[in-house]
């Protein structure tokens, strides 16, 4: 196998469609992250994104999308906004790590949410939850009250309770006037600055590609905003990406005053029994150990977080966290903690902001909330 490098934007279309194909295993799409057209969404605006193809007796097998390196150190495109990373290839692909730093120029390879074979040092791992459509609503219904009668039967408690105290339940699709976004993107980045985390909206690049994928509403690639409202008020929105038969869950947000009646939860349910009618089969809810997910889960998709690495400076500096992490631990209480937070931190920062004086400046921004963050 050879691996060639090359800058996304000298692709032609033969190699995108290509990519496309080698994103559905037997015809069906892994996810959307792992199609060109996010990758040329985030391209759009950072203009560093690079794409190791790799070939096998002369004919491509495999595309991975990434940001060129920084300091020596390499991510997968669209950290740390993609919920899926690596190669599209075909099943059983495998890359030697050594190899794939080579070609990439890069020192260090950090990825936090890979699918398929991880490289190197694996340091966590996640499950991205599905929900399995494809035998129809009904069926899936039936199979959930079957399992998942007590979740259900509480949600019905809660429907009945929103419109008793505000008003009719009302799902809506679409955002026209892209009002219901800045909503979306109210709630949520006051979401971030509460709980003391980086406010992604607040970074450029991010801000206008979650922008831009909600205004793409039609298409192969496109974004849905998904809103729910009780009465006549907005109470949670949602932002996914769609692409075939797959929807990704992405930004979801929703006004506290409702919580009592679990707005999300209602909005999920609003987009369950919509789906059908928009050809969707498959709902992907993302990483993340959340309760609820157990009550909507049909299978789930594991992904891994962890570093691929050669002797280098970067290594060195990468090493040294986790010293610093190990050494930590006999120290009393929040403290214990407080080099692995920094280090995500960090990692996530990093990721997100490209320009390493405004990354020193937004951990000045984190050291002040260091109270809340080691708390939390």
């Amino acid at each position: 196998m050879r691996l060639f490098d090359t800058p996304l934007s000298a692709l032609g279309v033969r190699d995108l469609d290509l990519w496309r194909d080698l994103a559905r295993h037997d015809g069906r799409l892994v996810s959307p992250y792992l199609l060109p057209e996010f990758a040329q969404m985030v391209d759009a605006q950072r203009h560093d994104v690079r794409v190791i193809i790799a070939e096998e007796n002369s004919a491509p097998i495999g595309y991975f999308a990434y940001h060129a390196p920084q300091g020596g150190i390499a991510r997968p495109v669209g950290a740390p906004l993609s919920d899926y990373q690596g190669f599209a290839a075909r099943p059983g692909f495998k890359v030697d790590e050594k190899d794939l730093l080579s070609a990439m120029g890069a020192d260090v390879l950090v990825y936090d949410n890979w699918m398929g074979q991880p490289l190197g040092k694996t340091r966590a791992q996640t499950r991205s939850s599905i929900i399995d459509l494809s035998e129809g609503l009904d069926s899936w219904m039936a199979r959930k009250e079957a399992t998942q009668h007590k979740h259900f039967k509480k949600l019905r408690q809660r429907q009945r309770k929103a419109e008793r105290e505000f008003g009719p339940i009302r799902v809506v699709f679409g955002d026209p006037l892209g009002d219901r976004f800045e909503t979306l993107r109210a709630w949520k980045s006051q979401q971030y600055r509460d709980t003391g985390l980086l406010d992604l909206f607040d970074i450029a690049w991010v801000d206008n590609v979650i922008r831009n994928c909600a205004a793409r509403s039609f298409g192969p690639f496109r974004g849905l905003v998904a809103s729910l409202y009780l009465g006549d008020r907005l109470a949670a929105v949602e932002m996914g990406i769609v692409s075939g038969d797959v929807y990704h869950s992405w930004m979801p947000a929703y006004d506290p005053a409702f919580s009592a009646v679990s707005p999300g939860h209602l909005l999920l349910q609003g987009i369950i029994e919509a789906a059908p009618n928009m050809r969707i089969n498959r709902i992907d809810l993302g990483g993340g150990d959340y309760a609820y997910k157990t009550a909507y889960t049909d299978y789930e998709v594991t992904l891994s977080g962890g570093r691929a690495m050669k002797p280098s400076a970067a290594m060195a500096n990468l090493l040294a966290w986790d010293s610093a992490e190990s050494l930590a631990r006999i120290l009393p209480g929040p403290l214990s903690h407080a080099p692995l937070k920094l280090r995500r931190r960090w990692a996530h920062t990093a990721a997100a902001e490209p320009v390493l004086t405004r990354r020193v400046q937004r951990m000045g921004e984190a050291f002040l909330k260091a109270p809340q963050r080691l708390s939390a």
